[in-house]
């Protein structure tokens, strides 16, 4: 017990450059103190002690902002940062190593007592802040939820869920989704590069009419040329442009470039 304790304030400060000390983490950290708790209710609800443990949850969920279901279950090294206003339903499992931020749902679709309502969260989940994930689906490893997404899906492991509805950016190499990538590195909040869906098609639609706009000018000067030498008649039209007009950059500016 007490190790797994130790590894749950050793991750705190591992994740959050503003834990100072241990007793820091220990004494005003709810984070930490849901963690203990919901072990505590857990601990009872498998026992039999199914209203002890749902007391102890209401009890915790009144001292740290933080409700868990005791019937939930919670893996080593969660970290539930800040998160005032997360919401764990009942038949919802959390990864080893996963964060979660303020204002999360791990919710469920339906009414049906006994059936798997809530999402599965594997090793290493970012939650970022705000985000819903919703159904009894299963978000893969070192998988990233944006903030304020709404997931209704399943998501991919090492992929980022972003937007309402969630949309499903894959990584760029299946390396991205291994343990190996993620041990060294931690995305805050879930921000990774270039993890809006809606700016990568636009800037994909951007390059391509700045590509368009180019050869465009390039042919109607190759015609101007050969009317010029009198090898062809005049059939380049007087509002013909000549050269490229396509604004690119302020395009690319107002996406977020």
């Amino acid at each position: 017990m007490f190790s797994r304790i130790r590894s749950d304030i050793q991750c705190i400060l591992d994740r959050d450059p503003a834990a100072r000390t241990r007793w820091d983490v220990i004494t005003s950290y709810p984070g930490f103190h849901a963690v203990v708790l919901h072990r505590l209710a857990h601990g009872c609800w498998n026992m039999g002690f199914k209203w002890l443990g749902r007391f102890i949850s209401h009890i915790s969920r009144g001292l740290t902002g933080i409700e868990i279901h005791p019937a939930a279950i919670v893996g080593e090294r969660v970290f539930f940062d800040h998160a005032m206003g997360v919401v764990v339903g009942e038949t919802a499992e959390i990864g080893d190593g996963c964060t979660i931020y303020q204002g999360v749902t791990l919710g469920g679709t339906s009414l049906y007592k006994g059936a798997k309502r809530h999402p599965t969260l594997g090793k290493n989940v970012v939650i970022a802040a705000g985000a819903k994930v919703l159904g009894g689906f299963t978000v893969g490893d070192n998988a990233k939820v944006g903030s304020n997404a709404v997931v209704i899906k399943p998501v991919p492991a090492g992929a980022t869920a972003v937007g309402i509805p969630a949309r499903i950016i894959m990584p760029k190499s299946s390396e991205d989704s291994g343990d190996a990538a993620m041990a060294g590195t931690f995305s805050a909040y879930g921000i990774t590069n270039e993890d809006d869906p809606v700016s990568q098609a636009l800037r994909g639609l951007v390059d391509s009419a700045t590509t368009h706009d180019h050869q465009i000018a390039l042919l109607w000067q190759a015609l101007e040329q050969l009317v010029r030498t009198g090898k062809v008649g005049d059939c380049v039209p007087s509002d013909a442009s000549l050269k490229e007009c396509f604004e690119a950059e302020k395009l690319n500016q107002l996406i977020g470039k």
